[in-house]
């Protein structure tokens, strides 16, 4: 909102090989390089730059990992109006520890760890699907047990249940 920028080849004769150039004047500052820009402003720059880029170019998912890390509270809530702006187009996956963003999400998928060394898989679905976290209902779901799991995924993350089940029932 009110901001500008400028991206540009540094050296125009060689663009393949040349470095690009990106100048921003966030709203109510001067015109500076993404270089002497904190580090909230660059994300933010750098958000924009991908935003305007899904505006010629849409995408129907997208992936984006802690990319709200270096954003104060009022950013990151500028940064979830962006996302929820496209999400009628795009589908975003965040991996993040924001607690803004989880927040704000629809979904949550989760690792914790209720005994030392066994990771389990949680998920929680707000709902309403407004994705504001004040949904009427909460659902959790606990990790689907092995037999939901595709063969694949089973091999690698749960190597020892074979052996596990097979030690039981021989017991039995």
């Amino acid at each position: 909102n009110g901001g500008e920028a400028d991206v540009r080849l540094e050296n125009a004769d060689d663009p393949l090989e040349s470095n690009i150039e990106i100048i921003a004047r966030p709203r109510g500052k001067k015109l500076l390089s993404i270089t002497m820009m904190s580090g909230g402003e660059r994300a933010l720059t750098a958000i924009s730059l991908l935003f305007s880029l899904y505006l010629v170019k849409p995408s129907p998912f997208c992936i984006l990992d802690e990319i709200d890390a270096p954003l104060d509270d009022a950013n990151c809530r500028r940064f979830l109006k962006i996302i929820r702006s496209f999400s009628g187009q795009t589908q975003f996956i965040t991996i993040t520890h924001n607690k803004i963003t989880m927040e704000a999400a629809d979904n949550l998928y989760g690792v914790t760890m209720e005994q030392p060394g066994v990771s389990k898989l949680v998920g929680v679905r707000f709902g309403g699907g407004s994705g504001n976290g004040n949904g009427d209902a909460v659902q959790i779901e606990v990790t689907p047990t092995e037999d939901d799991l595709p063969e694949s995924i089973r091999e690698r993350l749960l190597p020892n249940i074979n052996l596990a089940r097979e030690d039981s029932s021989s017991s039995s």
